[in-house]
């Protein structure tokens, strides 16, 4: 089976999920650790690509088919406010770059080191073994394209009901899920549903290999640096 790999960020770098003819997880502490692994397709739950203007057609569409999961897709601010590493300055740069003007969110500020990270790796020819996903996009899709009704955390916290609920979707796909080793890292590294979301990014990454993929927007428009600015699960 041609590997392929599922990431999502963590607050102790990157939990990376590999599946080729068995499933394994791997804590990378940098992208170019992610990069490095073998596998056709590496989806991952970061936003690439940047506007000159605040939001992308992709979090719309996105936005439009998860209900009430929808705040779990962040706007995403113009290339100017990602690479400000201050958050009154991020804000000044996206109000004057926004129309009409907003500032940034603190929840997506603090993901801006990861956006960078990437965005200073990547190249639009990358961008075919290198693609943004989000999690419950694909779960969207496992659920036959209909909303979530539970979420995996409330008030912070996991959400067990909810995340048994990805689990039992994510099995029900074929995504071998039993044969995951159980995960030791500590939890200020990687939580619970940050794992489960890697597991999903892999899910996404086989359709994307397999050409069974679905891209929103279908046509994406291209940043400054000619990046793709898609959601793809």
């Amino acid at each position: 089976m041609t590997p392929v790999v599922g990431v999502d960020g963590c607050r102790g770098g990157w939990i990376a999920v590999h599946w080729a003819e068995t499933v394994s997880h791997h804590l990378c502490r940098s992208f170019a650790e992610v990069l490095a692994m073998d596998a056709a397709v590496i989806a991952v739950d970061m936003p690439i690509g940047f506007p000159q203007g605040s939001g992308r057609a992709a979090e719309r569409e996105v936005r439009q088919r998860l209900g009430e999961r929808q705040s779990s897709v962040f706007s995403v601010p113009s290339r100017a406010a990602v690479m400000c590493t201050d958050y009154r300055q991020s804000c000044a740069a996206n109000l004057a770059n926004s129309d009409p003007p907003k500032k940034v969110s603190k929840q997506i500020f603090h993901i801006f080191p990861k956006m960078r990270e990437i965005d200073a790796l990547i190249t639009p020819t990358l961008q075919t073994r290198i693609v943004e996903v989000h999690p419950e996009l694909a779960f969207w899709v496992m659920n036959g394209e209909a909303p979530l009704p539970l979420p995996k955390k409330v008030k912070g916290s996991p959400h067990p009901p909810g995340l048994e609920l990805r689990q039992a979707l994510l099995a029900a796909a074929g995504f071998p899920l039993a044969t995951l080793q159980p995960a030791t890292y500590r939890r200020t590294d990687v939580g619970a549903d940050d794992l489960l979301d890697a597991c999903a990014c892999a899910w996404s990454a086989r359709r994307i290999h397999e050409g069974r993929a679905v891209r929103f927007p279908a046509d994406p428009p291209l940043d400054a640096r000619g990046l793709r600015m898609a959601i793809t699960a």
